[in-house]
């Protein structure tokens, strides 16, 4: 959590003008529902989402070392606002995992009412060996148990060495987020959100069955993915703890061009040859049962919210579309060949 909001106030200058939730629900890689509702909130309750993100990731922390109340309550909050992150968008299994240490903040006392306390019980048996213990009783040790020790040890001296270039990223001016820095990836920096996007771009792939692809009539249909924005009449997708990954990557190859990420005309050629894997990762597929595309392209879109109870939704939309331009030209089958060759792609054969 630590890390998370030190990326944040080092990222963006929203985080700063607490102005960054006016815009991180629309805008977030895969919105859902509730995000629809939250990105119409007042002014003042995004002032107060943000001054909470940074209470809950700056100081909270810190309640850790501050007595068992304290870091009772660090686990209270943290779940708390782990839930809420669920609730507010699809960000796969990532706040599903982050509630998990965060259980360990809570002691044998605070969990107690969860287990049955008559004779015999769990708890009837922790007493007597706290009882014990407190009596001076030693367990016998046991090779298992010493092993056990030394074993307890080493993983703690690792992951203390470890973790010494992570602890060196927190405390810099060039926090890197998202990162690595041994190759057994047992220790890792974390980060979301360092900057947040003002604008939602999406890419948007159709095809034609058309010989030219530069004839006006010729007709160009939408493939859909599973949950990324592309029908403006498809309510936003619910999937957390699911993680849809292509429409999560296209997210952010809509932030630069398809030179940059390279595997969208790959998937382009995929979606050419009617790649039957490939089309598994989609929701629909206008050519299904027909001839696959002669061409396809991708364009690009400014997509935004409608307003609740607005026109557009009473229409039935959810969102609002502008064109801004051709993410990729059209592009065939046979155009991709050299490309393919090129990369040591291998090229795809019409199904």
């Amino acid at each position: 959590m630590l890390g998370a909001g030190l990326i944040k106030i080092r990222g963006d200058q929203c985080w700063w003008d607490l102005t960054c939730m006016d815009f991180h629900y629309e805008t977030q890689p895969v919105p859902n529902p509730a995000a629809y509702f939250l990105h119409r909130s007042p002014w003042w309750v995004h002032r107060f989402e943000t001054l909470s993100n940074h209470f809950l990731e700056l100081v909270v922390p810190f309640f850790l070392f501050l007595g068992r109340r304290m870091c009772i309550l660090h686990g209270a909050l943290q779940i708390l606002f782990q839930v809420v992150l669920i609730i507010s968008g699809n960000l796969s299994f990532l706040n599903w995992l982050t509630i998990v240490p965060s259980v360990a903040c809570f002691d044998d006392a605070t969990l107690g009412f969860l287990f049955p306390s008559g004779p015999g019980g769990l708890k009837d048996q922790v007493l007597k060996m706290q009882k014990e213990k407190a009596r001076g009783a030693q367990p016998t040790l046991r090779y298992g148990r010493v092993v056990r020790q030394v074993v307890n040890l080493a993983l703690g001296a690792l992951v203390a060495w470890l973790s010494v270039p992570v602890v060196l990223n927190l405390l810099s001016s060039k926090q890197v987020m998202n990162s690595s820095f041994n190759p057994l990836r047992i220790v890792n920096t974390y980060g979301a959100f360092g900057s947040i996007t003002r604008e939602r771009t999406e890419i948007i792939l159709q095809g034609t069955a058309s010989p030219n692809a530069s004839a006006p009539d010729a007709v160009w249909e939408d493939y859909e993915f599973k949950c990324k924005p592309g029908d403006l009449r498809r309510r936003p997708c619910l999937v957390s703890p699911y993680h849809h990954r292509l429409d999560w990557l296209m997210w952010f190859a809509a932030f630069q061009t398809y030179e940059q990420h390279e595997w969208v005309i790959h998937l382009a050629g995929k979606l050419l040859a009617n790649d039957a894997d490939a089309l598994s990762l989609l929701a629909l597929n206008p050519f299904a049962g027909r001839a696959p595309p002669r061409w396809l392209r991708g364009e690009h879109y400014r997509y935004k919210f409608s307003l609740p109870g607005g026109p557009h939704a009473a229409a039935g939309r959810w969102w609002i579309r502008k064109r801004l331009g051709p993410y990729f030209p059209p592009i065939s089958l046979r155009d991709l060949k050299d490309y393919f060759r090129s990369r040591e792609w291998p090229y795809p054969e019409p199904e």
